[in-house]
Protein backbone atom coordinates (compact mmCIF):
# COMPACT_ATOMS: atom_id res chain seq x y z
CA UNK A 1 0.00 0.00 0.00
CA UNK A 2 1.36 3.52 -0.96
CA UNK A 3 1.72 5.98 1.31
CA UNK A 4 -1.52 8.34 1.12
CA UNK A 5 0.39 11.67 1.29
CA UNK A 6 -2.99 13.79 0.70
CA UNK A 7 -4.78 11.81 2.98
CA UNK A 8 -2.66 12.79 6.17
CA UNK A 9 -2.32 16.39 4.63
CA UNK A 10 -6.32 16.51 4.81
CA UNK A 11 -6.45 15.52 8.07
CA UNK A 12 -3.39 17.58 9.44
CA UNK A 13 -4.56 20.58 7.79
CA UNK A 14 -7.81 20.15 9.55
CA UNK A 15 -6.93 20.04 12.75
CA UNK A 16 -4.43 22.89 12.41
CA UNK A 17 -7.15 25.03 11.15
CA UNK A 18 -9.21 24.35 14.13
CA UNK A 19 -6.33 25.57 16.09
CA UNK A 20 -6.18 28.76 14.18
CA UNK A 21 -10.50 29.01 14.96
CA UNK A 22 -9.64 28.61 18.64
CA UNK A 23 -6.08 30.37 18.62
CA UNK A 24 -7.21 32.47 21.86
CA UNK A 25 -7.52 29.06 23.82
CA UNK A 26 -4.66 27.18 21.98
CA UNK A 27 -2.12 30.03 22.17
CA UNK A 28 -3.03 33.24 23.63
CA UNK A 29 -4.35 31.16 26.78
CA UNK A 30 -1.60 29.40 27.62
CA UNK A 31 0.97 31.72 27.26
CA UNK A 32 -1.22 34.32 29.66
CA UNK A 33 -1.00 31.18 32.03
CA UNK A 34 3.17 30.74 31.41
CA UNK A 35 3.53 34.93 31.68
CA UNK A 36 1.55 34.46 35.57
CA UNK A 37 4.32 31.05 36.41
CA UNK A 38 6.89 33.51 35.54
CA UNK A 39 5.66 36.54 37.58
CA UNK A 40 4.76 34.53 40.50
CA UNK A 41 7.95 32.45 40.34
CA UNK A 42 10.39 34.18 39.24
CA UNK A 43 9.17 37.11 41.46
CA UNK A 44 7.82 35.38 44.65
CA UNK A 45 10.67 32.71 44.69
CA UNK A 46 13.22 34.81 42.54
CA UNK A 47 14.02 37.79 45.11
CA UNK A 48 15.44 35.18 48.10
CA UNK A 49 16.91 32.60 45.58
CA UNK A 50 18.92 34.68 43.38
CA UNK A 51 20.58 31.91 41.69
CA UNK A 52 20.44 27.71 41.04
CA UNK A 53 23.98 26.15 40.03
CA UNK A 54 25.05 29.69 39.08
CA UNK A 55 22.17 29.93 36.57
CA UNK A 56 19.61 33.35 37.80
CA UNK A 57 16.79 30.96 39.36
CA UNK A 58 14.19 33.21 36.76
CA UNK A 59 16.57 31.91 33.98
CA UNK A 60 16.44 28.76 35.62
CA UNK A 61 13.02 28.02 35.32
CA UNK A 62 12.35 28.58 31.75
CA UNK A 63 13.11 25.44 30.60
CA UNK A 64 10.45 24.14 33.10
CA UNK A 65 8.07 26.27 32.11
CA UNK A 66 8.03 25.77 28.71
CA UNK A 67 7.90 21.74 29.17
CA UNK A 68 5.04 22.30 31.79
CA UNK A 69 3.54 24.19 28.98
CA UNK A 70 4.35 21.19 26.47
CA UNK A 71 2.92 18.66 28.22
CA UNK A 72 -0.22 19.91 29.04
CA UNK A 73 -0.40 21.51 25.32
CA UNK A 74 0.18 18.48 23.84
CA UNK A 75 -1.87 16.33 25.78
CA UNK A 76 -4.86 18.36 25.13
CA UNK A 77 -4.51 18.83 21.40
CA UNK A 78 -3.79 14.99 20.39
CA UNK A 79 -6.81 13.62 23.34
CA UNK A 80 -9.31 16.30 21.73
CA UNK A 81 -8.52 15.91 18.21
CA UNK A 82 -9.18 12.24 18.14
CA UNK A 83 -11.71 11.83 20.63
CA UNK A 84 -13.83 14.95 19.18
CA UNK A 85 -14.73 12.25 15.70
CA UNK A 86 -15.28 9.32 18.25
CA UNK A 87 -17.99 11.87 20.08
CA UNK A 88 -19.23 12.73 16.55
CA UNK A 89 -18.88 9.18 15.09
CA UNK A 90 -17.09 11.01 12.39
CA UNK A 91 -14.30 8.31 13.18
CA UNK A 92 -15.69 5.34 11.43
CA UNK A 93 -15.81 7.55 8.00
CA UNK A 94 -11.60 7.84 8.79
CA UNK A 95 -11.20 4.35 9.42
CA UNK A 96 -12.71 3.57 6.57
CA UNK A 97 -11.29 6.07 4.45
CA UNK A 98 -7.76 4.65 2.10
CA UNK A 99 -5.72 5.85 5.06
CA UNK A 100 -3.78 3.19 7.45
CA UNK A 101 -3.73 3.90 11.00
CA UNK A 102 0.17 4.94 10.77
CA UNK A 103 -1.01 7.34 8.45
CA UNK A 104 -4.01 8.35 10.93
CA UNK A 105 -1.67 8.53 13.88
CA UNK A 106 1.10 10.62 11.71
CA UNK A 107 -1.70 13.39 11.11
CA UNK A 108 -3.59 13.98 14.10
CA UNK A 109 0.11 13.40 16.28
CA UNK A 110 1.72 15.68 13.89
CA UNK A 111 -0.48 18.27 14.34
CA UNK A 112 -0.71 18.02 18.20
CA UNK A 113 2.99 18.42 18.09
CA UNK A 114 3.03 21.04 15.49
CA UNK A 115 0.62 23.43 17.73
CA UNK A 116 2.46 22.83 20.89
CA UNK A 117 5.97 22.82 19.59
CA UNK A 118 5.47 26.65 18.05
CA UNK A 119 3.48 27.59 21.47
CA UNK A 120 7.25 26.71 23.51
CA UNK A 121 9.04 28.36 20.89
CA UNK A 122 6.39 31.53 21.64
CA UNK A 123 7.04 31.17 25.29
CA UNK A 124 10.93 30.65 24.97
CA UNK A 125 10.51 34.03 23.03
CA UNK A 126 8.43 35.82 25.50
CA UNK A 127 10.73 34.57 28.13
CA UNK A 128 13.58 36.29 26.64
CA UNK A 129 11.85 39.93 27.42
CA UNK A 130 11.86 38.92 30.61
CA UNK A 131 15.26 37.31 31.43
CA UNK A 132 18.53 36.79 30.01
CA UNK A 133 18.57 33.19 28.46
CA UNK A 134 21.68 31.44 26.94
CA UNK A 135 21.20 27.93 25.15
CA UNK A 136 24.47 26.46 25.15
CA UNK A 137 23.03 23.21 22.79
CA UNK A 138 20.70 24.60 20.37
CA UNK A 139 20.61 21.82 18.52
CA UNK A 140 19.64 19.49 21.47
CA UNK A 141 17.08 22.25 22.75
CA UNK A 142 15.32 21.66 19.32
CA UNK A 143 15.15 17.50 19.35
CA UNK A 144 14.15 17.60 22.95
CA UNK A 145 11.20 20.71 22.03
CA UNK A 146 10.56 18.33 19.21
CA UNK A 147 11.22 14.69 21.01
CA UNK A 148 8.60 15.20 23.96
CA UNK A 149 6.13 17.54 21.84
CA UNK A 150 5.83 14.18 19.62
CA UNK A 151 5.96 11.50 22.60
CA UNK A 152 3.46 13.30 24.87
CA UNK A 153 1.37 14.11 21.88
CA UNK A 154 1.72 10.24 21.08
CA UNK A 155 0.49 10.18 25.00
CA UNK A 156 -2.42 12.31 24.03
CA UNK A 157 -3.59 10.46 21.39
CA UNK A 158 -3.60 7.34 23.86
CA UNK A 159 -5.72 9.37 26.28
CA UNK A 160 -8.01 10.28 23.90
CA UNK A 161 -8.93 6.42 22.66
CA UNK A 162 -9.59 5.99 26.00
CA UNK A 163 -11.41 8.45 27.51
CA UNK A 164 -15.28 7.65 27.79
CA UNK A 165 -16.19 11.62 28.19
CA UNK A 166 -15.04 15.13 28.40
CA UNK A 167 -14.49 14.60 32.00
CA UNK A 168 -11.94 11.56 31.20
CA UNK A 169 -9.72 14.25 28.73
CA UNK A 170 -8.97 16.32 31.34
CA UNK A 171 -8.28 13.89 34.80
CA UNK A 172 -4.92 12.48 33.84
CA UNK A 173 -3.36 15.67 32.66
CA UNK A 174 -4.86 17.73 35.69
CA UNK A 175 -4.13 15.09 38.63
CA UNK A 176 -1.18 13.33 37.09
CA UNK A 177 1.02 15.04 34.79
CA UNK A 178 0.45 18.63 36.01
CA UNK A 179 1.35 17.19 39.92
CA UNK A 180 4.38 15.31 38.29
CA UNK A 181 5.89 18.26 36.60
CA UNK A 182 6.12 20.01 39.84
CA UNK A 183 7.61 17.56 41.73
CA UNK A 184 9.83 16.58 38.68
CA UNK A 185 12.33 19.69 39.34
CA UNK A 186 10.14 22.04 36.80
CA UNK A 187 10.78 25.14 39.67
CA UNK A 188 14.00 23.94 41.58
CA UNK A 189 16.80 21.58 41.82
CA UNK A 190 16.49 18.04 42.79
CA UNK A 191 19.75 18.47 44.27
CA UNK A 192 18.31 20.84 47.14
CA UNK A 193 16.12 18.23 48.21
CA UNK A 194 17.22 16.02 51.24
CA UNK A 195 18.38 12.86 50.57
CA UNK A 196 15.30 10.42 50.59
CA UNK A 197 13.31 12.84 48.72
CA UNK A 198 15.74 13.12 45.99
CA UNK A 199 15.79 9.25 45.48
CA UNK A 200 11.98 9.21 45.95
CA UNK A 201 12.00 11.50 42.90
CA UNK A 202 14.21 10.12 40.80
CA UNK A 203 10.97 7.19 40.40
CA UNK A 204 9.22 10.48 38.65
CA UNK A 205 9.72 10.35 34.67
CA UNK A 206 8.98 13.98 34.26
CA UNK A 207 12.66 14.85 36.45
CA UNK A 208 14.49 12.91 33.25
CA UNK A 209 12.47 15.14 30.50
CA UNK A 210 12.87 18.15 32.28
CA UNK A 211 16.54 17.49 33.35
CA UNK A 212 17.56 16.80 29.48
CA UNK A 213 15.71 20.18 28.35
CA UNK A 214 17.61 22.53 31.15
CA UNK A 215 20.88 20.66 29.92
CA UNK A 216 20.09 22.13 26.20
CA UNK A 217 20.43 25.72 28.16
CA UNK A 218 22.72 25.44 30.61
CA UNK A 219 24.07 22.55 30.30
CA UNK A 220 23.67 21.06 33.66
CA UNK A 221 21.03 18.56 34.68
CA UNK A 222 19.57 16.92 37.55
CA UNK A 223 20.65 14.01 35.67
CA UNK A 224 22.73 12.80 33.01
CA UNK A 225 22.09 13.75 29.33
CA UNK A 226 22.16 10.28 28.08
CA UNK A 227 19.85 8.87 30.64
CA UNK A 228 17.52 11.88 29.97
CA UNK A 229 18.05 10.95 26.36
CA UNK A 230 17.32 7.29 26.96
CA UNK A 231 14.30 7.91 29.11
CA UNK A 232 12.65 9.96 26.60
CA UNK A 233 12.85 7.67 24.01
CA UNK A 234 11.84 4.83 25.79
CA UNK A 235 8.26 6.10 27.14
CA UNK A 236 8.24 7.67 23.56
CA UNK A 237 8.73 3.85 21.92
CA UNK A 238 6.15 2.86 25.04
CA UNK A 239 3.44 5.11 23.82
CA UNK A 240 4.22 4.16 19.97
CA UNK A 241 3.66 0.59 21.06
CA UNK A 242 0.41 1.40 22.62
CA UNK A 243 -1.01 3.23 20.04
CA UNK A 244 -0.38 0.25 17.52
CA UNK A 245 -1.87 -2.26 19.80
CA UNK A 246 -4.85 0.23 19.85
CA UNK A 247 -5.56 0.19 15.81
CA UNK A 248 -4.16 -3.46 15.58
CA UNK A 249 -7.54 -4.68 18.13
CA UNK A 250 -9.58 -1.64 17.40
CA UNK A 251 -9.86 -0.79 21.22
CA UNK A 252 -12.81 1.56 22.05
CA UNK A 253 -11.87 2.56 17.96
CA UNK A 254 -14.16 -0.27 16.23
CA UNK A 255 -16.84 -1.07 19.08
Amino acid sequence: MTFNGYGVWAIYRFEMARALRTIWQSIVTPVITTALYFVVFGGAIGSRMQEVGGVPYGAFIVPGLIMLSLFTQSIFNASFGIYFPKFTGTIYEILSAPVSSLEIVLAYVGAAATKSGVLGLIILATASFFVPLQILHPFWMMAFLILISVTFSLFGFIIGVWADGFEQLQMIPMLIVTPLTFLGGAFYSIDMLPEGWRTVTLFNPIVYLVSGFRWAFYGQGDVSIGVSLTATLGFFALCLAIVMWMFKTGYRLKN
